[in-house]
């Protein structure tokens, strides 16, 4: 069994697998997919909000910013860790539309992967100011957590051979996916031995 990689980019990786069932190729494309841990926004306190957006739909907006993750926090996986964010646009003179670098976050790694996105336009009058929360969480449980946007497997021209694509949202780079997901689908395969061998 060999993975090889055949290109990479900052937004993507392509991986050779050589000699792995299609059953583990599989479960390892799912898991780059929604089974690495990152951080999403999760909980909000609207301090003030007079836009025309509901409190709901501001929150809804903070979760889907895709946050830098580091590596490590992966790897130690502490999902109870929260990160505090905080917003206040003050009264708006003119009309403007509220961006993600906006945010001031308590870590100096835990940020928003631009600083262009868009959260809401207020007029003028209007004012935006909260506390939010991230915390590391699974696309299994919300899409906010997925580590990538796609990943895909395509057969090759050689025989049990597959291409294992995947393409960051931005929170982790490409690589470090596959190889986070490549240590999370063997700790599941022995947690899976050890319940077979405790039935026995």
């Amino acid at each position: 069994m060999s993975l090889n990689i055949i290109s990479q980019d900052d937004q993507r990786v392509s991986v050779k697998l050589k000699g792995i069932p299609l059953q583990y190729a599989n479960a390892l494309r799912r898991i780059c997919l929604n089974g690495v841990p990152i951080y999403a926004i999760d909980t909000v306190d609207i301090l003030s909000n007079s836009s025309v957006l509901a409190d709901e739909g501001i929150a809804h907006r903070l979760g889907l910013i895709p946050l830098k993750t580091e590596l490590s926090a992966v790897q130690q996986n502490n999902e109870s860790d929260k990160i505090m964010f905080t917003l206040d646009s003050g009264e708006t003179s003119e009309t403007r539309t509220i961006l993600s670098g906006e945010l001031k976050s308590q870590d100096d790694i835990v940020k928003p992967i631009a600083d262009n996105i868009p959260i809401v336009t207020l007029a003028p009058g209007q004012r935006l100011n909260i506390e939010a929360y991230a915390r590391l969480g699974r696309g299994t449980e919300h899409a906010k957590w997925n580590s990538a946007n796609v990943s895909t497997l395509t057969e090759s021209d050689n025989d049990d051979e597959r291409v294992l694509t995947v393409e960051t949202t931005g929170s982790l780079e490409p690589q470090h996916i596959v190889l986070s997901s490549i240590e999370e689908l063997s700790r599941r395969l022995n947690e899976f031995k050890q319940y077979l061998s405790d039935l026995k």
